[in-house]
């Protein structure tokens, strides 16, 4: 791909996100843009090799197992149900992945949090048995699933090519859906401050500061959501899981952004970035430390985000706007300069809470499940996964492209066309997670509903399981998209975040054997444990093919 090598240096030069160094260049790692320091110049014959480099991608599979390209091997990190330190166990359906190096200078020791995003209650709650009798579900049933969702800090190291848990490290801790947490606002919601917990925790990211974010997606299948009619009188409507018959927490504690110190474990909740279906929060720290979050609502039709802070290193003060992609145009969510906020909700808070309808009044464009999102560390430009809109007819999904104007993050309008749409001639569907490694490449995991994968009646078939891809900045397959793995049956491959030296891709295998109803005949049995019961699980992927892919040194193309 060819670009301005001097439009290329301005930009990394306005693009510092807080450490003491100057970056070299831009990386984006899972959901967060820092820079990248210590990476090794190539030399001609090197970047010869690397121009040349041909990637042997996988067909598409239906096997049960998780199958890996050529130069690619992985080694699992931990698994749903292990421990994590004397009293604490691994959580399920582990989503977004991230990793902070203790030391900077040491990139194999580190904190890694996993998300916890939702609970099968026929693994982790034994609740199927009981409602095959009409039993109702327990207080115990339902403790079991609210500690099996929000999030894990996991000490690792990496020795020998190995990354394991450092058992019974002081890190080590869980975040639960009964964890105390804080409201981050001006305002109380429901007169508290302090709230309970955080649940269907989806992707995330990483503050400038080091801290990790959390996004909460599908709140409502926990405790319900009020609804309002078209006179503006609210009424409940009731959660998937029913935690509520025994936990009376307000469905507006949830559906927030939420950010978690990873040295002790105290969380908050981001009221000024809005209340909706979090599928991410990818951040991006301007030259004068002010911060822009970008975030989409993982729904049909519903809509994408930024967040603009008014001070520095804050998440609490500041504009959310939503953006009208059909006008290129980012609409602020202000209750004071916006009449018809004013004639709806009473303050800027409601707004908030109910940002959906805010967002719809003021005119933001409808998208297609605007999920994950990834800043080109190359051109600036934001990537959007669309995952899909089957009652539209879109199967398949796409990613957008956002320019915003002058490669300025805080600008007000863009530029925005599709960059990649999913189908049969492109060989992607229902593209899910991005991350960009050292050079530039994209990766994409893709998230094919289990119950419609591998079936004959729907338009899924070619694609069998969800599978890990990249498409190459350089070389022969540039702009191709190539499947470097392949999921196990009903799983889907999720949070890819690469380690700070390039050298691995920590990757979560999320809902393997989902689809399965008799737990002596599992869909799945990956990670073939001896008892065969299907289990979530972290892995680390490493190989020649990771290291060839992360070492361009940009500034030298």
């Amino acid at each position: 791909m060819e670009y301005n090598r001097r439009k290329f240096i301005s930009f990394i030069g306005k693009a510092g996100v807080g450490l003491a160094v100057a970056p070299q260049f831009l990386i984006s790692c899972g959901n967060t843009t820092t820079p990248a320091k210590g990476i090794d110049v190539m030399s001609d014959d090197q970047f010869k090799t690397l121009k040349n480099l041909v990637l042997e991608g996988l067909l598409p599979s239906d096997k049960d197992d998780l199958l890996l390209a050529n130069g690619l091997e992985y080694h699992s990190i931990i698994k749903w149900g292990e421990s994590i330190n004397n009293t604490d166990t691994f959580g399920f359906n582990n989503d977004f992945i991230c990793f902070i190096p203790l030391d900077e200078n040491n990139p194999k020791d580190g904190l890694l949090w996993v998300n916890h995003e939702y609970i099968n209650p026929f693994f982790v709650s034994d609740f199927n048995k009981s409602e095959e009798n009409k039993v109702p579900k327990t207080k115990e049933q339902v403790d079991k699933e609210m500690y099996n969702v929000g999030g894990s800090i996991v000490r690792i190291k990496e020795e020998n090519g190995i990354w394991n848990v450092v058992e019974n490290d002081p890190y080590n801790r869980r975040i639960t859906a009964n964890t105390p947490m804080t409201l981050n606002w001006d305002t109380p919601i429901k007169e508290a401050f302090t709230v309970f917990g955080t649940n269907s925790n989806c992707s995330g990211g990483i503050t400038p500061w080091k801290t990790f974010i959390t996004c909460e997606e599908n709140y409502d299948a926990c405790f319900g959501e009020t609804e309002y009619d078209e006179n503006n009188n609210p009424s409940h409507r009731a959660s998937e899981y029913g935690w509520e018959a025994f936990y009376k927490y307000p469905p507006e504690h949830y559906g927030w952004v939420v950010e978690v110190n990873p040295k002790d474990g105290t969380a908050q909740k981001h009221i000024a970035l809005g209340r909706f279906a979090h599928e991410c929060c990818t951040l991006y720290e301007l030259e004068d430390k002010r911060v822009v979050a970008y975030t989409g609502d993982d729904h049909n039709d519903e809509h994408l985000y930024k967040f603009i802070s008014s001070k520095p290193g804050s998440l609490k003060e500041g504009t959310l706007y939503v953006a009208d992609t059909n006008n290129g145009k980012w609409l602020a969510m202000d209750w004071e300069n916006q009449p018809i906020l004013k004639s709806k909700f009473k303050d800027q808070t409601e707004v908030l809470i109910r940002a959906r309808e805010a967002a719809k009044l003021i005119g933001a464009t409808a998208l297609n499940r605007p999920e994950d999102i990834e800043i080109d560390p190359i051109t600036g430009n934001i990537f959007v996964s669309l995952t899909n809109n089957k009652p539209k007819g879109d199967f398949h999904g796409s990613i957008l492209k956002i320019e915003e104007k002058d490669g300025a993050f805080d600008a007000l309008t863009f530029k925005a066309e599709t960059y990649k749409a999913g189908g049969e001639e492109s060989g992607f569907s229902c593209p899910d997670n991005l991350a960009f490694d050292l050079a530039g490449n994209l990766w994409m995991t893709s998230d094919m509903s289990g119950s419609a994968m591998n079936k004959a009646d729907t338009p899924y078939l070619p694609f069998k399981n969800n599978s890990l891809f990249v498409i190459p900045r350089y070389g022969k397959d540039a702009g191709k998209v190539i499947r470097v793995a392949t999921a196990p049956r009903d799983a889907e491959l999720t949070g890819p975040w690469f380690s700070p030296d390039g050298k691995t891709l920590f990757l979560s295998v999320q809902h393997p054997g989902e689809q399965t109803k008799d737990l002596r005949n599992p869909t799945s049995r990956w990670p073939f444990d001896k008892d065969n019961i299907p289990k979530p699980a972290v892995v680390a992927i490493t190989g020649d093919l990771i290291e060839k892919m992360n070492k361009l040194n940009l500034l030298e193309v």
